[in-house]
């Protein structure tokens, strides 16, 4: 089996480097090798590599840059991915892809079920479902995370920037009113791996999962307890969790909306592949260990 990463260089695609290397022949890109934006480019690797399956850990994520570069978003987001897709389609590939909380609105009370309305906000939102609908729209057989709050050992995150500011200030102030399940790569990783195996097996349909950690908290309760887990480790930090100030969304100002409610229901991936997902806080601690 041949498989083709795209996106090797971000939080998750380097993950995903060691858990799809046991399945068979992989190709890995970055944006050096690959740029989404280039839909020749896009059509030149595809038809060089002829993969079985393509992993696109690559998007646009610059969330409040997308609100002045919707057209610049969209065109990596869904004008890549439907070339994906129609290759996919062709080809008879298996197309693995992933997706975001920021498809809903984040009005609803519970956690987003995959047969819930979508509803983005944001620029970036709408070029996340575009890219979706895409796929759905080819016919192609493929599989669609969306998963939420991602974090890993790797690049820069909303945990290392909270660690690092708590280096440098006597107090933070941290938006406590939306709520997610911070989620590592590594854990998309493990369990994308899992899926694509129980897939080629016919143990897993295709379409549309969520995939994220279990439980949730809000961005405050994220930094609060990964700044007590580092001093607990030894960290010397300006700001302990008592120095965190919860604040309102308002109060932070930003071009994109994000949605309050960011909590994704998995049951339906968990019963495909049978499988319970780890707590939020069990890889916030390992990343912790990892950065001490």
């Amino acid at each position: 089996m041949k498989l083709l990463l795209i996106g090797k260089n971000g939080q998750v695609g380097q993950e995903l480097q060691r858990t799809l290397l046991p399945l068979g022949e992989l190709a890995a890109l970055g944006r050096d090798g690959l740029d989404l934006g280039d839909l020749g480019a896009v059509q030149r690797v595809l038809a060089e590599q002829a993969p079985d399956v393509i992993v696109n850990a690559s998007a646009y994520t610059a969330v409040d840059r997308a609100e002045s570069d919707e057209a610049g978003a969209t065109a990596v987001n869904a004008g890549a991915v439907a070339a994906l897709a129609a290759y996919a389609r062709t080809h008879g590939a298996l197309l693995v892809h992933y997706s975001t909380d920021y498809v809903f609105d984040g009005a609803k009370d519970g956690p987003y079920r995959e047969d819930d309305a979508t509803a983005p906000q944001s620029a970036y939102g709408r070029s996340k479902r575009a890219g979706e609908e895409a796929i759905l729209a080819s016919g192609c057989r493929a599989l669609v995370f969306r998963t939420s709050w991602v974090f890993s050992s790797h690049g820069g995150n909303f945990i290392k920037t909270m660690l690092r500011l708590a280096g440098e200030r006597d107090s933070l102030s941290v938006v406590a009113d939306q709520f997610g399940a911070p989620t590592s790569a590594e854990l998309i990783a493990d369990v994308t791996a899992l899926a694509i195996a129980a897939y080629r097996r016919g143990a897993l349909e295709g379409g549309i999962y969520h995939l994220t950690a279990a439980g949730a908290t809000s961005w405050h309760g994220l930094a609060s307890y990964a700044i007590e887990r580092a001093m607990a480790r030894g960290a010397q930090l300006k700001a302990g969790p008592a120095q965190i100030k919860p604040i309102a969304t308002e109060a932070y100002p930003l071009p994109a909306q994000r949605p309050r409610n960011s909590r994704l229901d998995t049951s339906k991936l968990c019963g495909a592949l049978d499988l319970q997902m780890p707590d939020w806080k069990v890889h916030v601690d390992r990343l912790i260990d990892q950065l001490s």
